[in-house]
């Protein structure tokens, strides 16, 4: 048997078998709630425990952890606390700090050197964090994706796919794609420069998220880290900082 690391988000499931103090091979699926069905959730493993993160809605995380509890001997969950493994976070109220934000901290911690973490997915997240673990805070906003799929919901003429990013674009999908992917990255680019002031040195960038990798062609340096919060779960895991059953 073995323990496995469950990572639900907004819209992606993913997980993986825990190996050491990181996340082993991953599996995603995307989910609206139409793909989360009970036939898909019976292909879930079996092990001893399961570690498991959500920032899903309360009904779908209910419905994953009921088909866990049939197939672990034990579900573990984890929460935001003020501090955990050398991260200190800057909420006054952590609770109200993404768990999900908050094992992308966790996870590049053990590098001991100030961070900027971007998760880009539903929402676009960034975080600093310097080198002795205190978190400084971070930005929420839309992530590019949001931003074409608002724009299509108010104008339905706005393509809410398509189109490549260009500096001065000349049709309209890829003006689309170069406005929200710009505006993400200029989010980024602020954030990084107001954090180097902040420190005094610059941090090293990781950006992890199903959005992603349109972005990094944008952001040269940065680093790419898929498996973020799952190796932030492993860490928990690893640490069982406050595990709830």
């Amino acid at each position: 048997m073995s323990d496995w690391l469950f990572d639900l988000g907004n819209s992606r499931f993913k997980f993986a078998p825990l190996q050491g103090d990181r996340a082993g091979s991953v599996q995603a699926w995307a989910h609206g709630a139409e793909a989360m069905d009970d036939t898909a959730l019976d292909g879930l493993p079996r092990g001893d425990t399961a570690w498991v993160a959500s920032v899903a809605s309360a009904t779908l995380t209910e419905q994953v952890m009921q088909v866990l509890a049939g197939r672990f001997a034990q579900v573990r969950v984890a929460r935001t606390l003020p501090q955990c493994a050398g991260v200190r976070v800057a909420y006054a109220r952590p609770e109200k700090f993404g768990v999900d934000r908050f094992l992308g901290l966790l996870a590049v911690a053990p590098d001991q050197q100030p961070v900027l973490v971007v998760g880009v997915g539903t929402a676009l997240t960034i975080d600093l964090m310097d080198a002795d673990g205190q978190h400084r805070g971070g930005r929420i906003g839309a992530s590019p994706t949001v931003m074409r799929e608002a724009l299509h919901a108010r104008a339905v003429q706005l393509p809410a796919t398509g189109g490549d990013y260009a500096e001065f674009a000349n049709d309209t999908a890829d003006a689309l794609a170069s406005g929200c992917d710009g505006a993400a990255v200029a989010l980024v680019e602020r954030s990084l420069r107001q954090a180097t002031e902040l420190l005094g040195t610059a941090p090293t960038l990781v950006i992890h998220g199903g959005g992603a990798l349109p972005l990094l062609p944008l952001l040269p340096g940065a680093d790419y880290r898929p498996t973020l919060v799952l190796d932030g779960l492993a860490r928990w895991a690893l640490h069982q900082c406050g595990c709830e059953r």
